[in-house]
Formats: structure tokens, C-alpha cells, sequence
């Protein structure tokens, strides 16, 4: 008798802990398949540290075929869901297609950048969804430093040192906190920068910074980043997003090349092309995390709207706390509706919440309890410790390494501005030459994806032969994708190739000029670029989803 299949879409937070718990019940009576674009689950809460050059890139990243040995690692993004077949169709990193049946599916996709209808912003910023994007911004913040020093032009020095972060929740917090540090201490140790100053602007349209959380932590929060020098302005939002720089709503315009977008998250659209029930582009789930009329099918995490047992009436928040706890109760009820023990209903208990500000400084209230200053600090970085599933003395060593050594503040070039366009459905990949950007469905009825890459804007130094700029560094909707994905190949890459460690990293078969990848379809240039030449790889299409937005 064949052994029934689990198929899990997705392995962020909700999925790698569904495939974690499925796995140590099941002990080899079901298989269970992981369908992810990458080898590895991302540690997202210390995404920010990698921008700022704490640590390095694979010490926020797991290894999934290390850690889940019993599970089978498919790589792929899903393209489509047959629910009445039970098949999952998806696309595999090298173009192959590819189809998995299931006796139960997790749908776990997640979340990417929200998109807000602002002129400029979809081409002049960048997300801080994944590790392309924080890689991307710490060389792009590096650059600017370098070249605001040479040169002679004050107007231009200022704009280059202007770093603008939309958004004034956990991530766009903490991005500022750990920026404004990381570029003083850029400028601190070079006499060529003597008197510069790099100014960091954090804006939201809420009335204080982390409205999501207690005042308290606000105050904290808001007392730590002015101190610093970040120039906090609530109330105050983008109207327009130009190649020159950013207009806010109160009139002012700001002259930078960089701007980051943290506006909050929006489900995967691949849920909203299942034709089910939705709930602000998340799909219905009752309590123990199940489909309604579906029950073979389960979801949870930021693609899930799970009703919040402690708030009648309301669903639980995109946050990777609640992913996490589904993710535990989604494997538990999986095994139950095998016959291995009883189905649960979610429930959390809030356990209070960290936000790390850089230094020794953060914002914590752990079981209620306000903390501030280095006791937030330990408690804040204690409590990432316990919850990263692996790298945890690898991470405790890059904190203590850079608590005595200065920071490597060089840029390495393996992420171009056109590789991590803010409107994307995988900004857990960057983007490379010659592979079109693939695009999800949208819900039946609903407009296409495709759509016209957009130019360069504020963010975005230009690099040689590419029409326009790179986009703002790892921040969601940082930077503007000038060339966006499709754009010009790694140029410091040995033969041209692409870097090999960047997810979604392509042989040089893809690149201009050499051999089309097999099964890859060729992409035509947009009206606005120019064809390829030896330093210009083919133009990007991209897509535009729906313009429906889940919680930040």
C-alpha cells in the first residue's frame, strides 16, 4: 500500500514549521514534499543586520535538506493548483515544469512587497522581502557613501547620503535604527569624509512610530532612533517617487538616490487564483486551519486568514510569530485527519514583542514586561537565538565579532539593481538574464500580470549601460528597479556569470550572447530600451498583481 503524500507550498516561517512537525509524527507513514524556489528557510527578523553588515547572508539561512532530513525538497514556485485533480503545478529553478499530486496540501506561499497606487514608487523602490534585497541595499548604501566622498558637487553629496525608509513598522524601524549606524560608521573612518553626515528619513502616515505595538515601546523606539539622528516624521508619506528623489505629502521634495519601501506585505497572489473564499487577498480557513469544502486542502501563515479566537470577529495578523504557531498546529491536524491523535484549534497568547534598534539599544515588553536600553538589547537577541531553528552559535559569533572589530563596509556587486524589482511575485530570488520574470495567476476574472518594467528612480546609482539606476537597497519598495529583472549579467562574475550563491543564480548560458538556456522562452525588450549588446542583457517583463492588500 503507497504511502499517502503531504505537499507544503512554501517554506517560510508557517511552512518549514509544518514540515518540521509532519515530519517527526508521520516517522516515515506518509511522505511528506516541500515545494520551495530556494534550499533554505529564511530567518526574515535579522534580515535587516545582513543589510547593515552585522552579519553574514548564510547565517540567516537553514538549510532545508539539512535540518528536515525526512523531507523531500522539491525546488520550484508554484505556477498553478488543480484542486479538483489534486495537483500542484509548478515551475522549477532551470524552467522545467513540473506537477505533484497530493492527498493533503499546505499552502504556506506568504507574503510579498505591498504596492500602493504612488507615481514612481513600483519603478524607484525596492523591497525587503528576501536576501537578494538586503544584499542588494548594503552594497547600495556602501556605494552611495563612496561616491558622495569624491565628489565636489555639495548638492550631490547630500542627495547620495539621503537614505529615505517608507514605512515605520518592525521592518522599516529597524532598517533605519540599523542604517544610520552603519553609515556613520562608514563615514567616521575615512578622512576623505570628513563633515559628511548621512541622514536617514523615516516617514509613515500613523501618528507614532510601531503604532501596531504598546506606546511604551513606541516611545522607546521613537527616543532611540531621534538620539541616533534619524529624522522621524509621522503623518508624512510618498506622493511621487521621481529618478531625482521623493515628494512627500506635506509639499517638501527630498533630493536621494535611495528609497526603501516597508509599507507592510500583501499575500502571495497564488492563494487568491484558487477561486476560494478570501479575506483581503488571504484565503478563508476555519480554526484548525482547513479550508472549508476542502478539507484535504490546509493553509496558514501570511497566505491564511485564520480567525483570531481572542478577538472575535478579527483574524490574526501577517506576522511570523502567528506563522510559526500555525505552522506547529497545521502539522498536528494534518496527522489528526490520518487518524494520529486530535485536531486543534489555533490559539496564541501573546507573549510580548522585540525590536532590535541596533547597538546595544531595542525595545522589548517580554510577558509584559517593558524593557529599554542593553536589557532590551540581551533579551531582544536571546530571544532570536531560541527561535532560529539552526546557525545559532554561528550568529552569536558574527554579534561578538562585531562588537570588537569594525564592520567590512565593501560592496561586492552580486546583486544589480534590475535583479530585485519591488513588483515581483519571488523577491526570495533575484532575478537573471535571459529568464523572464515568471508570473502567478490572478483570481479568476482578474487582469493579467504583465506589464511594463518601469525606468530608474531615487535609490539607484545607474550602472554603465543600463538605462537608469539601481533601486533603493534591501527595503521594501527601497529602490526603484530601473532596469529591472532581465538587466545586465554580474559584471565582476568571472566569465560573466551571474553570482552562483545568490538564490535562483543562473549558469552563463543564460547571459547575452552565449547560449539560450534550454526551455527558457526568449524576452523581448520593452519600447523603452534598448536592444541587448555586449554589456546589456534582454529587458525584464514585469508583472503587476492584483492590487489587493493584506495587514501590515
Amino acid at each position: 500500500m503507497s504511502r499517502p503524500r503531504i505537499v507544503i507550498v512554501g517554506a517560510g516561517f508557517a511552512g518549514y514549521r509544518t514540515a518540521q512537525t509532519l515530519s517527526r509524527l508521520a516517522r516515515g507513514r506518509a511522505e511528506i514534499v516541500l515545494l520551495n524556489p530556494t534550499d533554505y528557510f529564511l530567518y526574515l527578523p535579522l534580515l535587516p543586520q545582513v543589510a547593515a553588515g552585522i552579519l553574514e547572508p548564510r547565517r540567516v539561512t537553514v538549510s532545508l535538506s539539512g535540518t528536515l532530513p525526512h523531507v523531500k525538497l522539491v525546488l520550484g514556485e508554484s505556477d498553478r493548483i488543480d484542486l479538483d485533480a489534486r495537483q500542484v503545478h509548478y515551475t522549477g529553478p532551470e524552467g522545467e515544469s513540473g506537477t505533484l499530486s497530493y492527498d493533503r496540501l499546505v499552502l504556506a506561499a506568504g507574503s510579498v512587497n505591498k504596492l500602493l497606487p504612488i507615481p514612481g514608487v513600483a519603478e524607484h523602490a525596492h523591497g525587503f522581502r528576501g536576501l537578494p534585497e538586503a544584499l542588494y541595499l548594503r552594497d547600495h548604501v556602501t556605494r552611495q557613501v563612496e561616491l558622495a566622498a569624491t565628489t565636489d558637487d555639495p548638492k550631490r553629496c547630500a542627495s547620495r547620503c539621503t537614505f529615505v525608509v517608507v514605512g515605520a513598522g518592525y521592518t522599516g524601524t529597524e532598517v533605519a535604527a540599523h542604517g544610520q549606524l552603519f553609515t556613520d560608521s562608514q563615514v567616521s573612518r575615512h578622512p576623505m569624509r570628513t563633515g559628511m553626515r548621512p541622514r536617514w528619513i523615516l516617514l509613515d502616515i500613523a501618528d507614532r512610530v510601531l503604532p501596531e505595538l504598546d506606546e511604551r515601546l513606541s516611545r522607546t523606539a521613537d527616543t532611540v532612533l531621534r538620539e541616533r539622528g534619524v529624522d522621524v516624521r509621522m503623518g508624512t508619506s510618498v506622493k511621487e517617487a521621481t529618478h531625482d528623489g521623493v515628494l512627500l505629502t506635506d509639499g517638501e521634495f527630498v533630493d536621494t538616490q535611495t528609497l526603501v519601501w516597508c509599507v507592510g506585505v500583501r499575500p502571495d497572489p497564488l492563494a487568491e487564483s484558487l477561486g476560494l473564499p478570501m479575506e483581503r487577498g488571504r484565503l478563508l480557513v476555519d480554526p484548525h486551519l482547513q479550508v472549508p469544502g476542502r478539507p484535504e486542502v490546509f493553509a496558514c501563515g501570511d497566505a491564511a486568514a485564520v480567525p483570531d479566537l481572542e478577538k472575535p470577529g478579527s483574524y490574526t495578523p501577517m506576522t511570523a510569530q502567528h506563522a510559526w504557531r500555525q505552522g506547529k498546529v497545521c502539522g498536528h491536524n494534518i496527522a489528526a485527519s490520518f487518524g494520529d491523535g486530535e485536531r486543534r484549534a489555533y490559539r496564541h497568547k501573546d507573549m510580548g514583542f522585540v525590536v532590535d534598534l541596533g547597538g546595544v539599544k531595542a525595545a522589548a515588553n517580554p510577558l509584559g514586561v517593558n524593557l529599554s536600553g542593553i536589557a532590551a538589547g540581551a533579551v531582544t537577541r536571546g530571544y532570536h537565538l531560541a527561535a532560529m531553528p539552526g546557525n545559532r552559535v554561528r550568529v552569536a559569533a558574527d554579534w561578538l565579532l562585531d562588537a570588537v572589530l569594525p564592520r567590512q563596509a565593501v560592496q561586492l556587486g552580486l546583486v544589480r539593481s534590475w535583479s530585485v524589482p519591488l513588483d515581483t511575485a519571488s523577491p526570495e530570488l533575484a532575478r537573471v538574464p535571459g529568464m523572464p520574470e515568471r508570473t502567478r495567476p490572478s483570481a479568476p476574472g482578474g487582469p493579467d500580470a504583465g506589464a511594463e518594467p518601469g525606468k530608474g528612480g531615487p535609490g539607484s546609482e545607474p550602472a554603465r549601460n543600463q538605462p537608469g539606476g539601481e533601486p533603493a537597497k534591501n527595503q521594501p519598495g527601497g529602490e526603484h528597479a530601473k532596469n529591472q529583472p532581465g538587466g545586465e549579467p554580474a559584471r565582476n562574475q568571472p566569465g560573466g556569470e551571474p553570482a552562483k550563491n545568490q538564490p535562483g543564480g543562473e549558469p552563463a548560458k543564460n547571459q547575452p550572447g552565449g547560449e539560450p538556456a534550454k526551455n527558457q522562452p526568449a524576452v523581448t525588450p520593452p519600447p523603452d530600451q534598448p536592444p541587448p549588446g555586449p554589456d546589456v542583457a534582454p529587458g525584464p517583463v514585469r508583472r503587476t498583481d492584483r492590487p489587493t492588500e493584506g495587514d501590515s
